[in-house]
C-alpha cells in the first residue's frame, strides 16, 4: 500500500511539474535601453531577432465592444467564398454562439471550406447542439488539447488566440470570445469592455500561418494552396507583423517583444490588460522606463472581474511600481478585457495576450503589432476615453488597504507564476 501511494504521489508531482513548468528557459537578464521605437535598429530587432518580417500595405480597423465587433465578423463570414478559419479560446452558448454556429454552417453548406479550432477548456460550456449543427453542415471542428490521460502534461497549455481569417485576405483578432458577456457596448457589468480589429493586407498571410500551425498540430494535416494563401496586394499604408508564442516553441518570444518595446520607449507607455501580474523582470523594465522619463499608465480590471484571485495577486505587486511613479488605474463600470500596448504613439500591439505569466509563458497567444502614427493616435484616444471610466490607485491608498486584503493578496502572489 505504501509503495502504491509513493508511486501515485510521484506521478502526481511529475504531472504538476510538467503541466505548470515552462519548457524553455525564462528570460532573466534585463534588456538594455540601446535605441528608441523610431530607430531603424528597433525594427531590425523586432523583425530579425524576435518575430516575423514587418510587412507594409495593411489596413487595420478598430472595433470597440460587441455591438461593432460581432456584426463585422459575421458579415465577413457571410461573404466567404473559399475558406473560413476560426480559432478561439472561449465559445459558449447564448444568442451570439448560435449566430456564429449558423453563419459557419451556412457557409459550409454553400461549399466553403470551414475550419474551426476551439480550446477544449475554454469551450467546455458550448452547447453540444451547436457543435453537432456545425459538423452536420460540413464544418470541420476540432478541440485543442482535449482531456486525455496520456496527455495530462499538456493540460495547462491552452490556445488563448482569437483569430478569424476569411478567404485568406481578411482577418480579425483581439480580445473577444463567443459568449453573451462580449455583446452590447460595455453598458453594465453584464456586458464587458473589449476591442477587436479587422485586418486587411499582406499581414493577413501571417495571421493565417499562425492559425494553421495549431491546426496542423491538432489534426496532423497541412492546409495550403491559393484558397488559404492567395496573393495579397497592398490595401493601406500601415506596417504590421503578427507575433505568436507557444510553450511548444518560442514561449519567450512574446515576453521579449514586450520587454524590447518597453525598453525602447522614450516618451510614453499606455498598457491595457485584463490581467496584470508582472514578473520581476517586467517590473524592473517598467520602473526603468519611468526613471528615464517615460510616462507609464496601466489600465486593468477593477472589482468587476471574472478572476478575483488574479486581481488580488496583481494588487499585491503594485507597491514598487507605484513608488517608482507608474500610474495604475482600475476600470469601474464592467469587466475590462482589453489587451493593448501603445508605445510613444508609434507602436501599437493588440491581440490575445494579457500581461501575466499565463499569457507570456503558458498559453498559445497571438498579437498584431502595428507601426503607424495615425493608428496609434486613434488607439490613444480610445485609451484616454477608457481612463475617464477608471479610478486611479495612489500609493497612499495602496499602502493603507486593510490587513485582511494584504494577507489575501500575499497568499495570491504565491500562485502568480501560474495565474
Amino acid at each position: 500500500m505504501l509503495l502504491a501511494f509513493s508511486i501515485l504521489a510521484t506521478v502526481v508531482v511529475a504531472l504538476l511539474v510538467v503541466n505548470f513548468g515552462v519548457a524553455e528557459r525564462r528570460v532573466e537578464q534585463d534588456v538594455e535601453h540601446l535605441y528608441t521605437i523610431d530607430d531603424e535598429q528597433f525594427y531590425r530587432s523586432m523583425s530579425l531577432l524576435l518575430g516575423p518580417e514587418m510587412v507594409r500595405g495593411n489596413r487595420i480597423t478598430e472595433l470597440i465592444n460587441g455591438d461593432r465587433i460581432f456584426p463585422a465578423m459575421l458579415e465577413a463570414i457571410a461573404g466567404a467564398r473559399r475558406t473560413v478559419l476560426f480559432e478561439t479560446f472561449i465559445y459558449w452558448s447564448g444568442d451570439i454562439g448560435t449566430q456564429f454556429a449558423e453563419a459557419l454552417a451556412e457557409r459550409a453548406r454553400a461549399g466553403v471550406k470551414v475550419h474551426v479550432l476551439l480550446d477544449w477548456v475554454g469551450s467546455l460550456r458550448i452547447d453540444a447542439d451547436l457543435l453537432e449543427r456545425m459538423k452536420d453542415a460540413g464544418v470541420e471542428v476540432h478541440m485543442f488539447h482535449p482531456l486525455r490521460w496520456y496527455h495530462l502534461g499538456r493540460m495547462n497549455n491552452r490556445t488563448h488566440r482569437k483569430l478569424l481569417i476569411v478567404d485568406g485576405c481578411v482577418g480579425f483578432t483581439g480580445g473577444v470570445g463567443i459568449a453573451p458577456q462580449w455583446t452590447g457596448d460595455a453598458q453594465d457589468p453584464e456586458h464587458w469592455r473589449d476591442s477587436h480589429f479587422k485586418v486587411e493586407g499582406p499581414v493577413v498571410a501571417q495571421m493565417q500561418s499562425v492559425m494553421l500551425t495549431n491546426w496542423s498540430k491538432t489534426t496532423g494535416r497541412l492546409l495550403h494552396g491559393p484558397d488559404y494563401f492567395p496573393a495579397l496586394q497592398p490595401v493601406g499604408d500601415q506596417t504590421a507583423q503578427m507575433f505568436a508564442s507557444s510553450p511548444s516553441g518560442g514561449s519567450e518570444s512574446m515576453t521579449l517583444m514586450y520587454l524590447l518595446s518597453i525598453t525602447a520607449a522614450a516618451r510614453s507607455i499606455d498598457l491595457g490588460t485584463a490581467y496584470f501580474v508582472p514578473d520581476e523582470i517586467n517590473c524592473r523594465a517598467l520602473r526603468a522606463a519611468v526613471a528615464r522619463g517615460v510616462r507609464v499608465r496601466i489600465i486593468t480590471a477593477g472589482k468587476h472581474t471574472d478572476e478575483p484571485l488574479v486581481r488580488r495577486a496583481s494588487r499585491g505587486m503594485w507597491g514598487t511600481l507605484l513608488e517608482a511613479g507608474v500610474e495604475l488605474y482600475e476600470y469601474r463600470p464592467t469587466m475590462f478585457h482589453v489587451k493593448v500596448m501603445i508605445v510613444d504613439r508609434r507602436l501599437t500591439s493588440v491581440g490575445s495576450t494579457n500581461f501575466d505569466p499565463r499569457s507570456l509563458h503558458l498559453n498559445d497567444e497571438a498579437n498584431l503589432n502595428v507601426y503607424d502614427h495615425d493608428f496609434a493616435a486613434r488607439m490613444s484616444e480610445v485609451f484616454e476615453h477608457d481612463l475617464t471610466r477608471c479610478r486611479r490607485i495612489t500609493l497612499s491608498e495602496w499602502q493603507g488597504r486593510p490587513v485582511g486584503e494584504k494577507v489575501k493578496e500575499r497568499l495570491a502572489t504565491v500562485l502568480s507564476p501560474v495565474l
